[in-house]
């Protein structure tokens, strides 16, 4: 993990766009959901594989349309 890039709390709030504030990060960390983190000392980091892993396991599939040609 020493080449792996991490975020702060902020910087995760701003990959959503807001969306999953800092204070929705931190009660998923009380409550063991939400993206792997690491923690030293006081520091709260993401590692930005984690996030993208996350993302992966969060991805919501649609299945086409009728009528819709997606070739």
């Amino acid at each position: 993990m020493s080449d792996a890039k991490f975020l702060t709390p902020e910087e995760v709030s701003g990959r959503y766009r807001g969306e999953v504030t800092v204070g929705t990060l931190r009660n998923w960390r009380s409550m063991r959901i939400g993206p792997a983190y690491v923690k030293i000392g006081k520091a709260v980091l993401y590692p930005v594989d984690e996030l993208e892993a996350w993302d992966r396991i969060n991805l919501v599939v649609c299945r086409a349309s009728k009528g819709l040609d997606v070739s």
